[in-house]
């Protein structure tokens, strides 16, 4: 992917979504500040949550990002592709028979039960060599990981675990956005236990919001995801990281209006008059979701349009979505325009609000239509 935008495609989008590479790198340079001591990776599974994983994590390893975590084996053989030197950790682990592929590309998965732990083994011990893995530990989740028992059983059987070559103990919490929640504490003591039966392992507990809860959750490294894309980490009004990308769509047509008018599908919203529309090219289709229109009364929604707001009335349709920009000057908008759908009035945070969801949810939706532009990075 180029940092510079191809001046034909730009023209024939519909919407662009303009990706900081250096907003991404400079938020995770606050999270080195907030861990001293500790390794910051980077999760850029599912393409960097939609914005790219290869320019992503090539602009943060020219940073000095050692570590990254994608989820799936093909995810990972795409970024050792493009980074031949970092560490490149699998959440999901090996499904059986692809061990060979992730010792092939280098890659170092997460054994998650007992299955993979043994085919692991099984390969470390045909090629004569220890090969390194992560192991999982469930804590509290319930969704991956060794339980206590199964953990203590490969710590008393030396000759796999020294097979096995942990390079990385891990779990992951469950209501990191909650400090209060008792699973949390609960979390971190499960999880130091565990870490006293490996010494001198290094452990990760943290991901994005763990990071925010203090020394006891931090241990060697912690891995961010959603917050090194802008999202915020917790339910606090102020976002402590830098917003990273701004998505433009395309006006299409823009039209007067001289009494009340019902906009869009399923006449759900009425403009009261006199004003001016804006329909823009994007939609669902785009990952612009339909849930961000349908609860206008309680979650209005804003677009940049030059400097004013300018707000989403009607159902987002698949192709496009309608605002109302009666307050901008008669003449400043026309169609070929482009207004901020995602940016300083809308927030990916506000957003996936509005739509009954979670910033994570609303940016691995952004789809393909969206000509993607990056700036403010180095591609190594």
């Amino acid at each position: 992917m180029s940092l510079e935008p191809v001046s034909a495609a730009l023209a024939r989008a519909g919407a662009v979504l303009t990706i900081d590479l250096g907003a991404i790198v400079a938020n995770w340079i606050s999270l080195k500040h907030r861990v001293p001591g500790a390794e910051v990776a980077a999760v850029v599974k599912a393409d960097a949550y939609g914005l790219g994983a290869v320019p992503v994590a090539q602009a943060l390893a020219a940073a000095g990002c050692k570590t990254f975590f994608v989820a799936h084996l093909d995810e990972g053989m795409q970024l050792r592709g493009a980074l031949p030197q970092p560490r490149i950790f699998v959440l999901h682990g090996p499904n059986p028979g692809t061990e060979a592929d992730f010792a092939a590309a280098g890659l170092i998965p997460v054994l998650n039960d007992v299955e993979q732990v043994r085919g692991w083994a099984a390969l470390a011990r045909a090629s004569g060599l220890p090969h390194s893995a992560a192991l999982q530990v469930d804590t509290g989740m319930t969704r991956l990981g060794l339980s206590r028992a199964e953990f203590d059983a490969l710590v008393a059987d030396s000759e796999s675990l020294a097979a096995l070559a942990p390079t990385l103990l891990m779990s992951h919490f469950a209501c990191a956005d909650d400090s209060s929640h008792p699973l949390t504490a609960m979390q971190i003591d499960n999880f130091t236990a565990f870490s006293r039966a490996l010494p001198g392992i290094p452990a990760s507990l943290s991901a994005s919001s763990g990071i925010f809860l203090g020394a006891k959750a931090k241990f060697d490294l912690v891995r961010p995801g959603i917050v090194l894309y802008g999202g915020n980490p917790n339910d606090a009004p102020s976002n402590p990281m830098a917003p990273v990308l701004t998505c433009s769509a395309r006006v299409v047509h823009v039209q007067d209006i001289d009494r009340p008018q019902t906009v869009g599908y399923g006449a759900t919203y009425t403009v009261p008059g006199p004003g001016r529309l804006a329909t823009v090219a994007i939609g669902y289709a785009d990952g612009f979701l339909r849930g961000i229109g349908e609860r206008p009364d309680g979650f209005p929604v804003f677009a940049d349009a030059n400097g004013v707001k300018a707000r989403l009335v009607g159902r987002i349709s698949m192709d496009l979505a309608t605002y109302d920009i009666s307050d901008t000057p008669k003449g400043s908008i026309v169609p070929g325009d482009t207004i901020d759908v995602i940016g300083k009035y809308a927030s990916i945070d506000d957003l996936a609000k509005a739509a009954g969801t979670i910033s994570y949810e609303l940016l691995t939706r952004l789809g393909p239509r969206l000509h993607r532009i990056y700036r403010n990075g180095t591609v190594i």
